[in-house]
């Protein structure tokens, strides 16, 4: 049993093996996140609104669970992948990282893991999540880099950007509910499941 543990512990602290290692843990990091954080909801949204069985819940929880613990690992693995396989293909760059290598794997990692075949509710959601941060960040990115012109002086630039800042997250709260509530008086069926499941809720389903 020692023998084997030195071998293992030699094989971890080995640089060689540093890139394989790189990927096994992405995998294994991939797949614990998305268990932490798909069981705790889907055990909520599962026992509040969806009928069946104890027995029938449970499974249901488990296969969301492992569903999100899978496809996050197998990103993970496919996007490290390929950012080794970027690296060791461009001697240009001297096996150092580059600009869009990161743009190209997770291209390859999202189209292989979310973007082919009929998609699950589990996957949308990732994928939605995903594309809000995004477009969060673009907006952020497009305010703090304001392109320099002879007609902006460094003070008025700087007036404009706290302008945006300040009213950009008011702005998108209030379209956000306001497009919301309005597909879900008007096209409901348009609404992903689970979330027109919390609006019956809450909206439809009140108690006089």
């Amino acid at each position: 049993m020692d023998v084997l543990q030195h071998s293992i512990r030699s094989i971890i602290l080995d640089p060689k093996y540093a890139d394989l290692l790189s990927i096994v843990k992405a995998a294994r990091n991939g797949a614990v996140y998305g268990a932490k954080v798909r069981f705790p909801h889907a055990l909520v949204m599962v026992f509040l609104f969806r009928s069946g069985t104890i027995r029938e819940k449970i499974r249901l929880i488990l296969k969301a669970t492992r569903q999100h613990a899978r496809n996050l690992a197998t990103f993970a693995t496919i996007y490290k992948t390929s950012m080794l396989i970027q690296r060791y293909l461009n001697p240009m760059n001297g096996g150092k990282e580059g600009r869009y290598d990161t743009f190209v794997a997770g291209l390859i990692g999202g189209y292989a893991v979310f973007g082919r075949g009929i998609q699950s509710s589990v996957n949308q959601q990732i994928v939605i999540y995903v594309f809000a941060r995004v477009v969060l960040a673009l907006a952020k990115l497009s305010v703090a880099h304001i392109p320099r012109s002879s007609d902006l002086t460094l003070s008025s630039r700087t007036s404009l950007q706290a302008r945006l800042k300040n009213n950009a997250w008011p702005v998108f709260a209030s379209l956000s509910w306001a497009y919301v509530m309005y597909l879900f008086r008007w096209y409901p069926d348009m609404i992903q499941p689970s979330m027109r499941s919390s609006m019956k809720y809450m909206y439809v389903y009140i108690c006089p």
